[in-house]
């Protein structure tokens, strides 16, 4: 059965792109199969994986007009996943799509065709709560929620658990979220500590075990077209999401 995750967060520079490709890398690294879905026009994802944006002849940008398919545009990542690109083109995408019919369910119906291929399709979501991120919504059936342990960080939190809701009432009632990630994290940071007791409190179980820590590694992996695994596996980085990749498979499999 393919467990479709859409990372979400409407707030920008929180790890979204990074957990994408990085948990994408883990788990094709414990043999699974992973398709990594980019709906971002920025192409972060897309480089971050190893491929160039620039030299694409199509993208998910003509998989949601339903002029290509996924099966089409799809490639494969050097760290051993595939990955459905994205570049500039896609935010033409926000305009069209609105006279298009059923313009919600367009990534729902793409990925459809090839779920069977893929025991997780992870979808990294534009940092705003726009049609994009309505069609990554729509297509998954649960949602990572990638923050930072400050105070802006809580308030959109209730924010995006309000949009879920609204895509649950209105769109995909299976919709639930899988889990809170704490990224970024410095442990002898207060206030870092003090949200992170307080995301305990309210969501429990929801909140990973697994912390992804600051760490330059992660943050220098992406210029060269790499995952951190692949470009430092030993570094305290990659290693963390490692783990959140392992404590994802517990989840599932318990």
């Amino acid at each position: 059965m393919t467990r479709i995750i859409a990372i979400t967060n409407q707030k920008g520079g929180v790890g979204k792109t990074t957990t994408g490709v990085n948990l994408a890398a883990s788990l094709a690294a414990t043999q699974r199969r992973v398709l990594l879905v980019d709906l971002d026009p920025q192409g972060n994802a897309t480089m971050g994986s190893g491929i160039d944006k620039r030299a694409l002849d199509a993208t998910v940008y003509q998989v949601l007009l339903g002029e290509k398919t996924a099966a089409d545009v799809r490639q494969r990542a050097p760290a051993g996943y595939d990955v459905l690109p994205a570049n500039r083109e896609l935010a033409g995408a926000e305009v069209e799509l609105i006279e298009i019919e059923q313009r919600e369910t367009r990534l729902k119906e793409a990925l459809a065709a090839v779920s069977a291929d893929y025991d997780f399709i992870l979808i990294d979501c534009p940092p705003a709560l726009n049609l994009l991120t309505v069609n990554g919504l729509t297509a998954a059936q649960a949602v990572m929620i990638p923050m930072q342990c400050e105070y802006y960080a809580l308030e959109g939190l209730s924010d995006l658990v309000g949009t879920i809701k609204r895509v649950r009432a209105h769109l995909n009632p299976a919709l639930e979220i899988e889990g809170l990630l704490r990224t970024m994290y410095d442990p002898r940071n207060t206030l870092a500590q003090q949200v992170s007791a307080q995301l305990l409190q309210h969501f429990g179980d929801k909140v990973y075990r697994t912390v992804i820590p600051r760490n330059v590694r992660l943050a220098e992996a992406p210029s060269h077209g790499l995952p951190a695994l692949e470009f430092d596996r030993s570094s305290k980085g990659a290693q963390a999401y490692l783990a959140l990749a392992g404590e994802m498979l517990n989840r599932a499999s318990s």
